[in-house]
């Protein structure tokens, strides 16, 4: 393991005082010198910013915006490969051996299989769907982790897109010919969403939006029409 990061974790945080703790913390342990991790703050009201501080993450504050705000940590960023990862979501614990292994194989980018920290057996419809390559079943939320020198010949996240942000780069990314690898392994995710809105709700919003994007549609438009077809946990303004 080399002596200083070579894997830069970046997470954009907007009012995460229940999750991101426990996630600096976990990267920190299973992430050891190979990391450094980088907490953007979109303006939280709650304790986010002192808790990743506290728990050992360098944090930087941005405008509300999660491509804004991932494109300033890569920024601050000292590795030659970046990893994005939401607040809410767990990377499995071998996950800087997994991306080491990936670069050195010749990979650009790729992510992991998403798993619910639920038991309600309609998620595991979800989560089978993650293991494949398709445009509409992958997210941020599964992470993604990207060459460095690779996400900056695409310009880095468009800051265009408030919603549909990982959706738009991958996008971009088959265009210009990267090669992504979906991991076996699974990141554990939040099921939040669905104690505020009903499963089919959530899903139907989803595809929506979906398709909206696909049409070409404003990312402003598309980003008002989530939230009012959904009821959120967080303070309005993040796609979660």
């Amino acid at each position: 393991m080399q002596a200083t990061p070579w894997l830069s974790v970046i997470i954009p945080t907007l009012n995460e005082a229940n999750t991101i703790g426990d996630l600096v913390s976990h990267l920190r342990q299973h992430g050891g010198k190979a990391v450094e991790i980088i907490v953007v703050d979109g303006g939280s009201t709650d304790n986010t910013v002192a808790i990743a501080t506290t728990a050992g993450a360098q944090v930087h504050q941005a405008p509300k915006g999660r491509a804004l705000q991932m494109n300033v940590g890569a920024m601050h960023a000292q590795g030659s490969a970046l990893y994005f990862v939401h607040a809410d979501s767990r990377p499995p614990s071998p996950f800087v051996a997994d991306i080491e292994q990936a670069l050195a194989q010749g990979y650009t980018h790729g992510g992991y299989r998403f798993r619910f920290n639920s038991p309600r057996a309609l998620f595991k419809v979800n989560n089978y769907f993650t293991r494949f390559d398709w445009s509409w079943t992958r997210g941020g939320d599964q992470t993604l982790f990207v060459r460095r020198d690779f996400f900056e010949k695409l310009g880095g996240y468009d800051e265009r897109y408030v919603i549909m942000e990982e959706f738009d780069w991958l996008r971009r990314a088959r265009k210009a010919g990267g090669r992504m690898v979906i991991f076996r392994g699974e990141v554990l995710g939040s099921d939040r969403k669905y104690h505020h809105n009903s499963y089919l709700r959530v899903n139907l919003a989803n595809f929506i939006v979906f398709q909206g994007y696909r049409l070409g549609m404003d990312p402003q438009r598309l980003q008002r029409w989530y939230h009012r077809l959904l009821r959120h946990p967080k303070a309005e303004g993040t796609a979660d």
